[in-house]
């Protein structure tokens, strides 16, 4: 192997850096080539190249030479890195390949992250669990609502499907309620803490006219069907005695044109941007020809965008009593921003500011689909992880793996995925990296993993479509490993209410049914039940250990989670680890061909492999080992 950036053997410290700190670089060349010089080549971005020789060092056995040099980045960015070496044969490129090793030839890089020196993120949530709760499909408390606000209809049956056809005009309205509020949450807390649950992410709950509230009418005000201030001070004061945290929804971007802001539809006194150039929130939005044609949320005329560099705008979102700082006072202990990418950098850089200004210790996530590390958006790279932006992010690449993986893809594709982000991630972010499975935007995991893909076709099909029983039996299985998975990777795992409770269902509004309560899968609360009480024991090694995919082939992953402890000049210390082995298959697997020493393996959860080397269908075993490291020679 010629460079290998995950190896410390070849880079150290590996992956992303805190700016200021050396890095030290080592290659091994094949001694036939006879090299006489070598270089490490690093690009910062958009800035000259920067050319470090590198030196002789050593040889590598009989056939191969060390060479090494260090760097150090003196400020915070994304740098892009390869190596030349002049041998007989010319100068010679190494390049990346898979997996982070090298290879002659190629045009690939490696990724450096530089993060910002002194880059801290909240410790409260590290080694946690999260539950997101669409808040009108969780519980509501006290009967049915009276003095239901006008242009909604309201389900008496709580465990009616959500409406789906269009109405009269042809339009989706999302009108439909259930009447889930805040006391309903509140009186459920006990059944979280007993998830091992210590934060709630709650989907938004101020003043809107549909059933997601996304399409924000006041800001300053808990949505009437939800409850009141009263009410949402009173459920974060109940969670944090508890020992939960509440982080709520910013939606920044845009609002809706139904609002005090905007209000086309006149159900405020106004007046809105909609009915006077002289309104003071004019400037906020972005109009073509007032007073029709604006800016709008993809081309959604009920969504307004906003326009966030517009000074009252920011005032009134990032001020000292603006909308970020005025609900960490009610009880918040974070903000998730939705669509992140469409909110320009100053405006999540003041927001992160406000915010930490209230609560050092407040949490600023952000929804972010793809590699936070080296986004672009609208022809800009965003520095989200750099410091001073998002502590985290929500985590769907590794949703794309986990899932991936177990429906049958490469399992070398979702090795590179997970190691792919634990090498871009800076560490502050990578330990409060949200592991979801699902989400309000997605399928629910056990269709995904049980059911026929829906592959585009429309409402009406997936209306009508529910798991057969050995669907069902199937997707229960495989959610079982999926949910391991999440609770094992870096960063805290997330579940989607009702995930825990086998609820089903293709796309909005089918995966944001109610919360089936008197009719849950026990048997599978009492798995999340078992993986919240693992990773409360195990809390250090998997807050703060590291990571690596031990084996990747065929039907079998094996994942293991590490971490030395031992006294700064003792003569050994103690690797204790985690090793989860998975068997995704439909048939049993030996794992003998996994070549694993087993033998001082302790069983935490799932299959005892005592005396036995096969793991029966969908099933797994999670290990726990401790090992004597000798630290000095």
């Amino acid at each position: 192997m010629l460079f290998n950036s995950r190896d410390p053997r070849y880079r150290f410290p590996t992956g992303a850096v805190e700016a200021g700190r050396p890095i030290h670089f080592r290659i091994t060349l094949p001694r036939e080539l006879s090299c006489s010089a070598a270089r490490l080549i690093v690009e910062p971005e958009n800035e000259p190249a920067i050319l470090c020789d590198m030196f002789w060092c050593g040889m590598n056995g009989e056939e191969e030479e060390w060479w090494e040099c260090d760097f150090t980045p003196k400020k915070r960015g994304l740098y892009f890195y390869l190596f030349e070496a002049s041998t007989c044969r010319g100068v010679q490129r190494l390049s990346r390949g898979e997996h982070g090793r090298a290879i002659f030839g190629g045009t690939y890089r490696w990724q450096l992250t530089v993060y910002q020196e002194g880059f801290k993120t909240p410790d409260w949530l590290e080694g946690g669990i999260m539950y997101q709760i669409f808040p009108d499909r969780f519980y509501k408390a006290g009967g049915d609502k009276e003095n239901v606000p006008a242009g909604r209809t309201y389900h008496e049956d709580w465990y009616e499907q959500p409406d789906w056809r269009p109405n009269h005009e042809g339009r989706i309205t999302n009108t439909d309620f259930y009447g889930g509020d805040l006391q309903g949450v509140r009186e459920k807390l006990p059944y979280l803490k007993d998830l091992g649950v210590t934060c709630i992410y709650l989907n938004p709950v101020f003043e809107s006219h549909s059933n997601h509230r996304y399409d924000t009418a006041d800001y300053l005000k808990i949505d009437p069907l939800l409850g009141s201030e009263q009410d949402f001070r009173e459920l974060c004061e109940s969670a944090r005695e508890l020992g939960i945290r509440v982080m709520i929804d910013g939606v920044f971007s845009h609002t809706g044109s139904d609002s005090v802001y905007f209000n086309r539809e006149g159900r405020y006194e106004g007046p809105g941007a909609y009915n006077s150039a002289e309104s003071p929130y004019y400037k906020w939005y972005n109009f073509r020809n007032w007073p029709h044609e604006y800016d709008s949320w993809w081309g959604f005329d009920t969504l307004p965008n906003v326009n966030e560099t517009e000074e009252s705008y920011n005032l009134f979102v990032n001020g000292e009593d603006g909308v970020v700082r005025r609900w960490l006072r009610a009880g918040a202990s974070g903000w998730r921003l939705d669509v992140a990418d469409e909110l320009p950098d100053p405006f999540i850089d003041h927001l992160n500011e406000a915010a930490k200004t209230e609560d050092p210790e407040a949490l600023v996530l952000g929804e972010v689909w793809e590699d936070a590390s080296n986004k672009s958006a609208y022809g800009v790279r965003r520095r989200y992880l750099l410091g001073g932006q998002l502590d985290s992010v929500m985590n769907y690449p590794f949703r794309d793996a986990i899932l991936g993986f177990l429906l049958g893809g490469d399992p070398a594709a979702f090795a590179e995925a997970v190691e792919n982000i634990v090498e871009n991630y800076p560490r502050p972010c990578l330990r409060l990296l949200m592991n979801h499975i699902g989400t309000h935007d997605t399928e629910r995991a056990i269709t995904v993993l049980g059911g026929t893909p829906a592959n585009g076709r429309g409402r009406e099909w997936q209306s009508g479509k529910h798991l057969s029983q050995r669907e069902r039996e199937i997707g229960r299985e495989r959610l079982k490993l999926a949910a391991i998975m999440q609770y094992i990777l870096p960063g805290v795992p997330c579940i989607y209410y009702g995930d825990e409770a086998g609820l089903e269902g293709y796309r909005d509004p089918f995966n944001r049914a109610c919360y089936p309560w008197g009719r849950e899968d026990q048997e599978l609360i009492g798995w999340y039940r078992s993986l919240g009480k693992m990773r409360h024991e195990h809390r250090e090694i998997l807050a703060r250990g590291g990571c690596r995919v031990r084996k990747a082939e065929g039907n079998l992953l094996v994942l293991e989670r590490f971490i030395v402890r031992g006294a700064e000049g003792e003569d050994c210390a103690f690797r204790d680890s985690l090793m989860l082995i998975i068997n995704r298959s439909e048939r049993p697997q030996s794992i003998l061909s996994l070549s694993l020493d087993l033998s001082d393996a302790k069983p935490v959860l799932g299959e005892n492999l005592e005396g036995v080397r096969v793991l029966r269908p969908y099933s797994c075993a999670l290990l726990k080992f401790r090992k004597e490291i000798q630290t000095t020679p």
